[in-house]
């Protein structure tokens, strides 16, 4: 998973300069914080995964949903955080850069 999570943020990256390229730093700081809000979240669970697989050498399903449900929690959490504390935001580029780093890892398919 970390290199779907490392992709995502590389996408992130990108999508934020295009961002802020074309609309300005307001634009570019919304484009990073809505990759992030999908970022963060996806690397918190790969975490998880990891460390429950490392622990006893399988994941138990049981962790796999939860961290899926505290996963989609926050992801919402961070988003809600984002529109109600940055005031400059441009609602687009958050959208923009949020649904490139959830998809990115169609590039990832790809790759062979």
């Amino acid at each position: 998973m970390l290199p779907v999570v490392l992709l995502q943020l590389a996408a992130t990256v990108i999508t934020s300069l295009i961002a802020g390229l074309i609309a300005g730093m307001p634009a570019f700081y919304s484009a990073l914080l809505g990759g992030l809000c999908c970022v963060v979240p996806n690397g918190l669970f790969a975490l998880r995964l990891f460390s429950a697989a490392q622990k006893s050498k399988s994941v138990n399903p049981m962790t796999f949903f939860i961290g899926e449900f505290v996963k989609i929690a926050l992801t919402i959490a961070l988003l809600w955080a984002v529109v109600r504390l940055y005031h400059d935001l441009n609602v687009f580029a958050l959208i923009a850069a949020f649904a490139v780093a959830l998809k990115s890892y169609i590039i990832l398919l790809f790759r062979h």
